[in-house]
């Protein structure tokens, strides 16, 4: 009986959530102009909307967003559609302080749904994390980082406003089964060219480079296994997997 009452009020907790959510003009429309593209998407994996998970992986370097998907029950993510990043400010290496316009490299979850947002619908992310207030020495480290619409950005990722409307429903999707949704964000992909020559353009920052051989192992362990990384932080604000 207890169990029963649990997973009750889990769906209604999840229906809530959907609920409150198409509240919003913009949420309606995009599951009026996109659900069907989304659903399509979905199918061609054999994921279903109501066990969806996600998985968002961004490239600063390449200006590219990829989504993986999978259901809840599978162990592996697949790659379900990819997406430009329209801008970009700031330069390779990552965000330590306000003001910077730097993008944050390293490993972040969806932390806020904004379906009024300036930027038209945007996911905010957990910036800053653990690894990144341990890292900084500045007295403000930001925040205000967005997956979000239209084509600007300090600091963001923006998909246009077209875009936005698919990754955002896919989002709310994976959210209403309660996922907490993992975004890990990378200078570039580490391909053995890309290794070659951005370490050499920043060969004299070893800081830097430090930062980035610790990002290549879950940037490694996750190209391989396509599962979703168990990430920590150490005392010195090092990832560890």
């Amino acid at each position: 009986m207890k169990l029963l009452l649990l997973l009750i009020l889990a769906l209604v907790k999840q229906n809530d959530f959907l609920t409150q959510q198409k509240t919003y003009s913009r949420v309606r429309t995009a599951f009026v102009s996109k659900e069907a593209i989304v659903n399509k998407l979905l199918a061609g994996q054999n994921i279903k909307p109501s066990a969806l998970n996600i998985l968002l992986v961004a490239y600063k370097q390449e200006q590219l967003l990829e989504v993986y998907a999978k259901n809840t029950h599978d162990k592996n993510y697949v790659k379900l559609v990819s997406y430009p990043i329209c801008a970009s400010s700031g330069e390779l290496g990552p965000k330590r302080q306000q003001g910077d316009a730097q993008v944050p490299e390293g490993f972040y979850s969806v932390a806020n749904y904004n379906p009024a947002s300036s930027y038209y619908l945007s996911l905010g992310l957990n910036y800053p994390n653990k690894a990144d207030r341990i890292k900084s020495t500045a007295t403000h480290l930001g925040g205000d980082i967005f997956i979000h619409g239209e084509c600007v950005t300090i600091g963001c990722l923006p998909m246009t406003n077209n875009k936005i409307k698919e990754i955002y429903l896919l989002a709310i999707l994976a959210h209403s089964n309660k996922q907490i949704i993992p975004v890990y964000v990378f200078p570039f992909k580490f391909t053995t060219q890309n290794i070659t020559s951005y370490y050499a353009t920043y060969k004299g920052n070893t800081a830097l480079l430090n930062f980035w051989n610790n990002l290549k192992i879950g940037y490694d362990t996750f190209t391989q296994t396509h599962q979703q990384l168990n990430v920590t932080v150490d005392a010195k604000g090092n990832y560890t997997f």
